[in-house]
C-alpha cells in the first residue's frame, strides 16, 4: 500500500513538474513578443497585436517555426478578450505570416521575402497617402513635398 502511494505521489510530482515546464514556455513566449497595448490608440486591439507580431516577423525576432503563445494565454497576460486574440491570430494567418495547427498552437510561418516586401511598401503607401492628404489641406506642392522628402531622406 505504501509502495503504491509513492507511486501516486511520484506521479503526481511529474504531471506538476511538466506543467510548470509548459507554463514557463508559454510565459517566455509570451515575454518574447512583449506586446504593448494602447486603450487611447484610434487603431482597434487586434490590429495593435497584428501590426506589433508582424513587426516581429519583418525585423527577424521571431523566426519560423516559432511558437506564439496560446490564444488564451496571450489573452490573458494583455488582459483582453480571447475573441481579440483569435481574430488577431486569423488575420495575422490569414495574411500568411503564421500557421495554425489544430491542437498544437500557432507558429511563424516561413518568409516568403516578397509577401513581406509588399507588405512593407504598403505602409509605406499608407503613411505617404496621409501625406498627400495633409500635404493638400495645407497648399503644398508636389515638388515642395519631393524637396522635403529629399532633404530627410538624406538626413539633412
Amino acid at each position: 500500500m505504501i509502495k503504491l502511494l509513492d507511486s501516486f505521489f511520484q506521479l503526481i510530482l511529474t504531471i506538476a513538474f511538466i506543467l510548470c515546464i509548459i507554463n514557463i514556455y508559454n510565459i517566455t513566449a509570451v515575454m518574447k513578443m512583449n506586446i504593448i497595448i494602447s486603450n487611447s490608440s484610434n487603431q482597434p486591439i487586434y490590429e495593435q497585436i497584428v501590426s506589433q507580431i508582424k513587426a516581429l516577423i519583418i525585423s527577424g525576432e521571431l523566426n519560423e517555426g516559432d511558437a506564439l503563445p496560446s490564444m488564451r494565454l496571450l489573452a490573458k497576460e494583455l488582459r483582453i478578450s480571447v475573441i481579440t486574440t483569435k481574430r488577431a491570430y486569423e488575420e495575422l494567418e490569414k495574411e500568411g505570416f503564421i500557421v495554425s495547427v489544430t491542437g498544437k498552437g500557432s507558429f511563424v510561418a516561413s518568409k516568403n521575402l516578397e509577401f513581406i516586401k509588399e507588405q512593407q511598401l504598403k505602409e509605406i503607401e499608407n503613411h505617404m497617402q496621409k501625406i498627400i492628404h495633409l500635404a493638400g489641406l495645407y497648399g503644398i506642392s508636389l515638388d515642395e513635398l519631393i524637396e522635403m522628402l529629399t532633404l530627410m531622406y538624406k538626413g539633412e
